[in-house]
């Protein structure tokens, strides 16, 4: 296998987290295509630059080497699901750029493109990459892993288990556990979910720490999702005791902690993490909830982003911007949306609430997962407009969602008028 494609589909299909939208000056032409416009964040003696270098130089003795051009691919891409940086994923669509316009490259050049356009939002595209891929290979995992984790974004959780049914003869007991249980998690199946994924962790011991990272934080997930708390929390801190770079995971924990009232914690987790797009919007929320001077700073990073972000034409980072919205544009406080929005509103503020849920309604006709739920709920309770949430109200029902969370935003849409 290579390294455990699910991990990476959890990283950047789950949430969508991290498709960037970093923000950049005044666009400007390079004098030559030799001007270095910025060095990525690694050291020369650090083992992944040495691997990089090594794969690049393998890739130039044999450019028109297919397998070469996806594994410098994919090691990109991994830098930029684990570190959050977004040229990472742009060096990975050079590295396939003779094939990238193909109407019928090679099966393995297929799956990377998919990873690469899904990284865009470019969901039609890349299923239909992956399952003229899959024809070609049925065989290959990482294919089924990604065809599943989109799926499940997109909320076809029938596709997303054929999918898993596929991939489960392919990869560990763990992996195909873990497949399942995320399908089991979403559709009434939670504690059965749950309880699969804790045994599965426990047969499987001497599991390679990335399938240990992504079979801990989906249960701490589906803990969290279910009310679980102590639970969710342990599972969290097993996962961060592994000790690998994993935005997704921070970013998962930081939103468990605010949620749980304590942004000081936030800070301390993600120090020195504030070049993730994803990360830097939990430190801005952190900060502001318990008064940190550098709040002010980061709220004004984040804005700067955003506005960059639409200049471009970007519109991939909806649910971010409803949330930040939400929690920088109107005057409540930010480390509970959930609750804040119980406040009453002053007519400055509805005009943020409405821009918040317009956002969100538009980032839920891509994306449907409960994080896409939640911020939905949340806008429309904000905005009083509990109209505006009757698809997600649907899809409740119809999957049997059990989030205690939502259901509480469900609860207070009633009053929302």
């Amino acid at each position: 296998m290579p390294r455990c494609p699910l991990i990476w589909t959890l990283l950047t299909v789950a949430g969508a987290l991290l498709a960037p939208f970093t923000a950049a000056a005044a666009p400007r032409l390079p004098a030559s295509d030799t001007e270095i416009v910025e060095r990525l964040p690694t050291r020369a003696a650090d083992p992944r630059a040495r691997e990089l270098r090594a794969l690049r130089a393998e890739l130039r003795r044999t450019p028109d080497d297919a397998d070469a051009a996806v594994r410098l691919a994919r090691r990109y891409f991994e830098l930029a699901a684990a570190e959050g940086d977004p040229r990472y994923a742009g060096q990975a669509q050079a590295a396939l750029r003779p094939w990238w316009a193909l109407s019928d490259p090679p099966p393995q050049v297929r799956v990377m493109r998919a990873v690469l356009l899904q990284y865009e939002h470019q969901f039609d595209a890349a299923v239909a990459d992956l399952k003229a891929a899959l024809l070609a290979q049925p065989e290959d995992a990482e294919g089924w892993s990604w065809l599943a984790a989109i799926h499940m974004v997109r909320a076809d959780y029938a596709a997303a288990r054929r999918a898993c049914e596929r991939l489960t003869p392919l990869v560990t007991p763990l992996i195909g556990v873990g497949c399942t249980a995320y399908v089991d998690s979403l559709t009434g199946r939670a504690a059965a979910a749950a309880q699969a994924l804790r045994a599965a962790l426990a047969a499987d011991r001497d599991a390679a720490a990335e399938q240990s990272l992504w079979a801990l934080t989906r249960l701490a997930e589906i803990e969290a999702l279910r009310g679980a708390f102590d639970a969710a929390e342990a599972a969290f801190r097993q996962a961060l005791a592994l000790g690998l770079a994993d935005t997704y995971l921070l970013a998962a924990y930081a939103d468990f902690l605010l949620d749980r009232g304590r942004p000081a914690e936030v800070l301390l987790l993600l120090k020195d993490r504030a070049r993730a797009d994803v990360l830097l919007l939990r430190l801005a929320i952190a900060g502001q909830a318990s008064g940190d001077a550098a709040a002010a700073g980061w709220t004004r990073e984040l804005a700067s982003r955003f506005d960059a972000a639409r200049a471009r034409g970007d519109t991939s980072h909806q649910k971010e911007e409803s949330r930040f919205v939400l929690a920088f544009q109107r005057r409540v406080p930010a480390a509970n949306v959930a609750t804040a929005t119980k406040a009453a509103d002053k007519p400055e503020t509805d005009a943020a609430a409405q821009r918040a849920l317009e956002l969100a309604a538009k980032n839920w006709a891509e994306q449907r997962e409960p994080a896409d739920a939640r911020i939905l709920l949340e806008a429309a309770v904000a905005a009083r407009q509990p109209a505006a949430a009757a698809p997600v109200l649907k899809w409740m029902a119809d999957a049997g969602i059990e989030s205690v969370v939502l259901k509480q935003l469900a609860a207070q849409l009633g009053s929302a008028r």
